[in-house]
């Protein structure tokens, strides 16, 4: 069974506050970037604007096979009510680029190499955590095969999924809610 907080009216699943956690991209290679499902990264309607807004940048990162898809097919799609990223043979997100044998994000390296404001669909920020609806907002740890190099570098670095993920938390919710979050941590 899955044990929740709640901090003002968000549900936040203790593994996100207990799990020891960070990525490993010399071992995972990326993976979450390159998962096989039908399913892509989960967006916001906002971001489909935010990125349409910088794709004329964004796509200076991608391989040709990236772009000819976008221009076919768009770089996003509905599926079961749900807003996604395209993949491609449901595998690399159309926004993966390469360096060496490691995934990347183009939206964040446009991000990082400061020619863009956005950097990257929340959904991504905060993997492993996964957001879902449930009359409100439910915050769970998305176990997943690939991320088990990240769990062993977790117990090196002794981060749990909170601190890792502090960022992106504070950018989905505030530096408040973080706060109140990590507070719980010691409890």
């Amino acid at each position: 069974m899955i044990d929740f907080k709640s901090i003002d009216g968000v549900l936040v699943s203790n593994d996100i506050l207990k799990t020891k956690f960070t990525c490993n991209l010399d071992i995972c290679k990326g993976a979450c970037c390159t998962m096989e499902s039908e399913f892509g990264a989960p967006l916001l309607k906002t971001e489909i604007s935010e990125i349409d807004r910088n794709f004329d940048i964004i796509k200076e990162y991608l391989p040709a096979k990236s772009v000819q898809e976008i221009k076919k097919n768009g770089f996003w799609e509905e599926k079961d009510s749900e807003l996604m990223t395209r993949s491609i043979d449901n595998k690399d997100c159309v926004f993966v680029y390469y360096e060496g044998d490691i995934a990347k994000c183009a939206i964040e390296k446009a991000y990082n190499d400061g020619k863009i404001d956005f950097i990257k669909p929340i959904s991504c920020h905060l993997f492993p955590i996964r957001v879902t609806d449930f009359g409100g907002d439910v915050l769970k740890y998305e176990k997943y095969e690939d991320c088990n190099p990240a769990l062993e570098k977790g117990k090196e670095t002794q981060l749990s999924i909170l601190k890792f993920c502090e960022k992106p938390i504070k950018r989905a919710y505030n530096n408040e809610f973080f706060n109140k979050l990590e507070n719980l941590n010691g409890k």
